[in-house]
């Protein structure tokens, strides 16, 4: 596969990213209200339609910019075209998150849908692990920490919502691949970073708009 046929989020135009945002709440209605799994749009754009990685993200909005997690599934492999991707995880966002019941008619008017498409993750070389952290930009990257059978990733988005820093990110991920927080430290262990961009409702069925982590990194967590 060259790398040509699968869509970086840089290639993405804000246009883009209201389309695959609307897209996922469309999947989930038509599959709550009739059934049906929808096929991907006939006027979707054709970069679309190469393959991508994508992470749909259900919130229940609590009003005045509060939300609290409702599911949240996607891929890191591209496996689908972006469009289909973003179908695919909304389902499962929806339906399928083990965390949480399925989601109900009633739900559907008061929860906000995110899309963040990723870049492939790459592999993180360094001669001292203690490097690692030097390597990570909180608000530009998500981690994949991998050893053996146990693998775990968070998405950039995460670490703003928590004030972490690059060490605290690492950690984190360790513990979300089932390993010690200092899992990275080990030269065994995988540690892969990935770009993402990320769009979402502002509120339900409102308008959608494109986050800019870093702002909201300075913002939130007061770093100059």
């Amino acid at each position: 596969m060259k790398s040509k046929e699968i869509v970086h989020p840089r290639e993405l135009s804000f246009e883009d990213g209201v389309f695959l945002v609307k897209l996922a709440r469309k999947t989930v209605e038509e599959k709550l209200f009739r059934g049906i799994t929808i096929e991907p749009p006939k006027d979707t754009p054709d970069h679309l339609k190469k393959l991508g990685m994508v992470f749909t993200t259900i919130e229940t909005y609590h009003g005045y910019s509060r939300r609290s997690l409702r599911g949240c599934i996607g891929f890191l492999r591209p496996i689908y075209p972006l469009v289909e991707a973003v179908i695919n995880s909304a389902l499962e966002a929806a339906f399928n998150d083990p965390r949480f019941p399925p989601l109900s008619r009633d739900e559907i008017k008061y929860v906000t849908f995110e899309v963040a498409v990723l870049s492939v993750p790459e592999e993180i070389n360094v001669d001292n692990r203690w490097e690692l952290p030097k390597m990570i930009t909180i608000g530009r990257h998500g981690l994949v920490v991998k050893r053996g059978w146990f693998q775990g990733t968070l998405l950039p988005q995460v670490p703003i919502e928590y004030c972490w820093d690059e060490e605290t990110f690492l950690a984190e991920t360790c513990i979300k691949a089932g390993l010690s927080p200092d899992c990275w430290l080990d030269k065994n262990t995988i540690v892969s970073a990935y770009e993402g961009r990320v769009f979402r409702e502002i509120e339900p069925y409102g308008g959608i708009e494109e986050r800019d982590l870093n702002e909201e990194y300075r913002k939130l967590c007061r770093i100059q």
